[in-house]
């Protein structure tokens, strides 16, 4: 059995190295240690999650977790087992049954690894090990091409469970690992490109199609039976009732398809994102439209593997199935009548999509490009600082971080507090407080999961800020609960938009 401290160790010499093949071979050497039983946790720890999901463990009770242990005696079947059973005790009394048990565990743990144990209940557990580094020492734990592991990860969605398949198994069962209709997949994303001529010269020929500000839905039919998944793979069936009586109705049997949940009024002018977000969330009589735009599976036949033009021809073959207005052509002046079109109609710019590209699920690559008018990026927040005159008493000025690609930790890229109304100042003076660690002075720091749209004029470079670079007049454009943390953009994304004489590495 392996030794909690084995792990904290690992996970320590993982975030004292920004070498991105010197982590990898620290966790690969670590997953060629463990038990069977042990991947899964282990795993599931190492990229900083509990493996069970939100425990019902808040900040003020982890912070009890301080250690007393002279020596490590715990395993990492031992804390997975405790993360159960705080999981499986609810109903009346259960706080004071949580905070048992929490006591017992911190007697257990040895200060280190209660710090450890307290950064994984809290998110904060951010050593650097993201989900792209672990899947490449997966594969070479377990002497497999990562592309196996990757593909395994995307269509079981499960990336814990791949390392153990992948170390008890081996690359026959990770081919074996296919698209499972009811079951959600990473989905696809896309890159930032200036304009429509520099996204062509990219992809080659293309599907250009409007851009909807709305949310991402993946939708899942056999017979009868539907699911409908968030980008973050949530289920949200139930949220979506007109979606689902649509896909019922349609003639096909067998169906995954990607598509955008969108409000718009009787004219067809779409609604801002925050209200389609309130009604998707708050409203599930709301009547939000849907319009279609990839078909990853029909009637039995995967598609992921087809390029994209044979999974367009499949989404339009498949009778009274919305889609999103597009073209297909290499013609820069068609792409743009395309982006003038959308923009006219309210909506916010373009998708450029490689008619060639297969569906890589998971992944940013430059196959799908966006375009949009205005700069916009999607930043963490990593502290708030309280107002002052007629913002006294509300969290205003944000401190805005981008991904740092090779360590996984976010860096701070600057401030804003434009942008900001009445009521957003409200909603996100609980919404921080709520994700509070500790304060320093008037500013308050917090737990970076609110991924946040600004709009900027561009990037300059800056000695102020670690990663050299920092944001031109940044004001806010929305949050963005539909997305994790994992997706905000990264330090490559800002660097990007800096002059081209002034970009850095």
């Amino acid at each position: 059995m392996t030794l909690l401290a084995d792990l904290v160790d690992t996970s320590a010499s993982v975030a004292a190295t920004a070498s991105r093949s010197a982590k990898i071979g620290a966790l690969a050497e670590q997953l060629a240690r463990l038990d069977p039983d042990e991947v899964e946790p282990a795993v599931s720890f190492l990229i900083g999650s509990t493996g069970h999901g939100s425990i019902g463990v808040g900040w003020a009770t982890a912070a009890r977790l301080t250690g007393h242990a002279i020596a490590p005696t715990l395993t990492v079947a031992n804390l997975d087992e405790t993360f159960e059973t705080i999981l499986a005790t609810t109903g009346p009394g259960s706080q004071e049954s949580r905070a048992t048990i929490l006591n017992e565990l911190s007697a257990a743990l040895t200060p280190t690894e209660a710090d450890f144990t307290r950064r994984l209940l809290t998110g904060e557990l951010r050593q650097g090990a993201l989900a792209g580094l672990m899947a490449d020492a997966i594969a070479r734990a377990a002497s497999v091409p990562a592309t196996a592991v990757r593909r395994a990860a995307m269509l079981s969605g499960d990336l814990s469970q791949t390392a153990r398949i992948a170390l008890t198994a081996g690359q026959p069962a990770l081919d074996a690992i296919t698209l499972t209709i009811g079951r959600p997949i990473q989905p696809m994303l896309a890159t930032t490109a200036t304009d429509v001529a520099e996204a062509l010269a990219s992809t080659g020929a293309a599907s250009v199609e409007w851009k909807l500000d709305g949310a991402r839905i993946q939708a899942h039919r056999r017979a009868d039976d539907v699911k409908l998944f968030t980008r973050n793979l949530h289920d949200v069936t139930d949220r979506l009732p007109d979606v689902v009586r649509l896909l019922r109705a349609l003639p096909n049997s067998e169906l995954v398809l990607d598509a955008e949940v969108l409000g718009v009024d009787d004219d067809g002018t779409p609604h801002a994102f925050q209200d389609t977000m309130s009604a998707f969330i708050a409203d599930p009589t709301a009547g939000l439209g849907i319009a279609f735009f990839d078909c990853i599976h029909l009637d039995g036949a995967d598609l992921l593997d087809e390029p994209l033009s044979t999974r367009l021809d499949a989404l339009v073959s498949i009778t009274d199935l919305p889609t999103i207005p597009g073209t297909r052509t290499d013609d820069p002046a068609a792409a743009q009548a395309v982006l003038d079109d959308a923009l006219t109609q309210g909506h916010e710019g373009v998708m450029v999509k490689a008619l060639d590209s297969h569906y890589a699920a998971g992944r940013r690559g430059k196959a799908w490009r966006k375009i949009k008018p205005v700069h916009t990026l999607d930043l963490l927040v990593v502290a708030v600082e309280w107002g002052s005159g007629r913002r006294r008493g509300l969290l205003s000025n944000l401190h805005l971080a981008a991904v740092d690609p090779e360590s996984g930790q976010p860096v701070m890229v600057g401030k804003t507090f434009k942008g900001l109304t009445d009521a957003l100042l409200t909603w996100q003076t609980e919404q921080f407080l709520a994700l509070e660690t500790h304060r320093s002075g008037h500013v308050v720091h917090v737990r970076p999961e609110l991924v946040v749209e600004v709009a900027l004029d561009g990037a300059q470079a800056s000695t102020r800020y670690p990663g050299g670079v920092t944001l031109r007049f940044a004001r806010v454009r929305r949050y963005r609960p539909d997305k994790s943390p994992t997706e905000a953009d990264t330090l490559d994304a800002v660097r990007a938009l800096l002059p081209r004489a002034r970009r850095v590495t």
